[in-house]
């Protein structure tokens, strides 16, 4: 089975649906986890680069010996594929 992401800050969503964000009428969003998408609507107003620079601890940390310009340079090159990031 191939891993989710949450199509706005990267974050594995595993392998059931208790990350996934909310829609307005309430049902489960599948491409947002619940921290970037609740009620239909994105958590924060930010450009892709903050929204890096938001994960760049949480990537280092869930991931020991990676320093913190390696998260960053990871996600440069893995945000822009995301559904809320392609332009």
């Amino acid at each position: 089975m191939e891993e989710k992401y949450c199509q706005s800050c990267g974050m594995p969503m595993g392998s059931t649906d208790e990350l996934y964000g909310t829609n307005q009428d309430g049902t489960l969003n599948g491409d947002y986890c619940k921290y970037c998408y609740v009620d239909g609507a994105f958590t924060a107003d930010i450009s892709m680069e903050e929204m890096i620079e938001a994960c760049v601890p949480h990537v280092v940390s869930a991931n020991p010996g990676m320093s913190e310009d390696d998260a960053r340079n990871m996600m440069r090159g893995f945000f822009p594929g995301l559904k809320r990031w392609k332009k």
